[in-house]
């Protein structure tokens, strides 16, 4: 699959096994995942257009290994378990967290990663970016500086997604403060700071910040 995104795409598509992803994230270990994705692949479904983000799915959150989860990974502090399956395949903007997110994938599906150090007045320029495939029953932690967003399809029926993240992100915030603080115009959701690009009316609608700078590129498959 990984020769094949390559020979496809004008970018460069790398692993999250290459020594390229270490800065932006890595492999979590040690866990059976195989319950939580047998449940999603029989019991959640891929949209016929766009994704679906749920940041809490009930029943995804009573399997035992996310209790592992939350005590060894994310040292006791409150997690939520959601998923994200969709047909998304463009970049669309970036968005981080303070604290690790950990996309668990059902299927195969690329990340376009950057880094917040490389964000200059609130905007990233499309070039700094690095996209890598994560094959499918995979587990990555993706840092808090890691730059992300929706996971970019592999194949025509799309992608699915499982997301565990700190308790209470992405979620509507309950009020919004006037500030001079830089980062606060990109505060989109509670612990979600966004980067839009200008053409992803669904992000501009909501409020998120146009800073993505460049092509809104399209991967392929």
């Amino acid at each position: 699959m990984l020769n094949r995104l390559n020979s496809v795409n004008d970018v460069k598509v790398y692993s999250v096994f290459d020594d390229d992803f270490k800065t932006y994230g890595k492999i979590v270990d040690g866990f059976d995942f195989s319950i939580p994705i047998e449940y999603m692949e029989n019991q959640t479904d891929i949209p016929l257009e766009n994704n679906i983000y749920l940041p809490s799915d009930d029943k995804l959150e009573m399997f035992d290994v996310f209790k592992s989860v939350q005590n060894i990974v994310y040292g006791e502090a409150q997690i939520q378990v959601g998923y994200c399956n969709g047909k998304n395949s463009t970049y669309n903007g970036f968005e981080y967290h303070k604290g690790s997110e950990i996309n668990i994938a059902v299927t195969d599906f690329m990340l376009v990663l950057g880094h917040i150090w490389q964000i200059k007045n609130n905007c990233f320029y499309v070039g700094d970016e690095k996209v890598f495939y994560v094959p499918e029953k995979t587990a990555v932690e993706l840092y808090q500086t890691t730059l992300h967003l929706s996971p970019c399809k592999c194949k025509d029926s799309g992608f699915k997604n499982i997301v565990v993240l700190l308790k209470g992100t992405n979620t509507p915030l309950d009020k919004n403060t006037d500030s001079k603080n830089t980062e606060s115009k990109l505060l989109l959701q509670k612990n979600k700071w966004v980067i839009s690009h200008k053409d992803r009316q669904q992000l501009i609608k909501q409020g998120a910040f146009p800073g993505l700078i460049g092509e809104n590129k399209e991967l392929r498959y």
